[in-house]
């Protein structure tokens, strides 16, 4: 799933190519990934793209006001075309959910993988009425977000740390794989009661948060929307590495599993030598 770096990286790359010029139609291949009716989404035709930014996950494109505010969910992905084809796509035919036309002939696709259809589009006067965005948590980036604000959090919260920091209601951007790299970086346990961060580990989590996220967001910038997934890949410490060397001590990374997703973790660094049990056993070895 694209998280914070990846979607800043994409906010970047339309307002380059994008910006200044109008928005010449939309069509939708899939309808099931329409969230509003209200306004049309024709309603975008002839009007110029005057920015695009980032809400956590979601990518706002403002259209003279309309915002065109996409979530790429888990398999869903921003493919940039020099040149679309004239024709409407036909409905319902490969991983095509919708095609957006600026009017030098250029623009792009978003398109969705596998049977799971997550990805979401909405047509909106504002951001803010888009549900997920509405009740999105403070941004990790965001100058105001300080230590101060993220003790708040933890403090207010019987969540296990993993979990918190995907909360989108919580904490804005962060997911599955950023959450992993941060708590590697922290040297926290993925299952550390968030209420039970000692002032110390709270300063050790935000330096981990910033500078994971911020570093990643740094080498995401200025590549093209094609290169991102790869880049993100090689870049993991231990996200998707289960039984490769963890860069840090050498150990073997490892891993739980969920019934529809995966934590990556080293013991050695995060939970003092000891592997954690599988959360299919619903305990945790001792």
């Amino acid at each position: 799933m694209p998280e914070l770096p990846e979607v800043e990286a994409l906010a970047g790359f339309l307002s380059e190519r994008a910006v200044g010029r109008v928005l010449a139609r939309v069509d939708v291949a899939a309808f099931s990934v329409l969230k509003t009716y209200e306004p049309p989404v024709t309603s975008l035709q002839g009007l110029e793209v005057t920015g695009v930014r980032r809400w956590g996950k979601f990518l706002d494109v403002d259209v003279s006001g309309l915002h065109l505010v996409t979530h790429l969910a888990r398999a869903g992905w921003l493919r940039w075309r020099a040149e679309l084809p004239a024709a409407p796509p036909k409905p319902g035919k490969g991983p095509l959910a919708t095609r957006v036309h600026l009017d030098d002939g250029s623009g792009w696709d978003l398109t969705e993988q596998g049977t799971q259809k997550r990805l979401a589009v909405y047509v909106v006067r504002s951001p803010y009425d888009v549900p997920g965005i509405a009740r999105l948590g403070p941004d990790p980036l965001d100058p105001s977000f300080d230590v101060a604000a993220l003790a708040a959090l933890l403090g207010g919260s019987r969540q296990q740390i993993k979990g918190l920091l995907r909360d989108q209601s919580v904490l804005a951007g962060v997911g599955n794989a950023y959450s992993d790299e941060v708590l590697h970086v922290a040297r926290l346990s993925p299952f550390k009661l968030s209420s039970s961060f000692t002032e110390g580990e709270v300063e050790t989590l935000y330096a981990a948060l910033q500078v994971t996220l911020r570093d990643a967001v740094a080498r995401s910038a200025g590549l093209g929307a094609a290169d991102l997934k790869a880049e993100k890949k090689d870049a993991m410490r231990v996200h998707g590495r289960t039984g490769q060397t963890c860069p840090e001590c050498g150990d073997t990374v490892r891993e739980v599993s969920f019934a529809d997703s995966s934590l990556q973790y080293c013991a050695t660094c995060q939970t003092g030598g000891k592997p954690l049990a599988d959360r299919r056993l619903s305990r945790l070895l001792k």
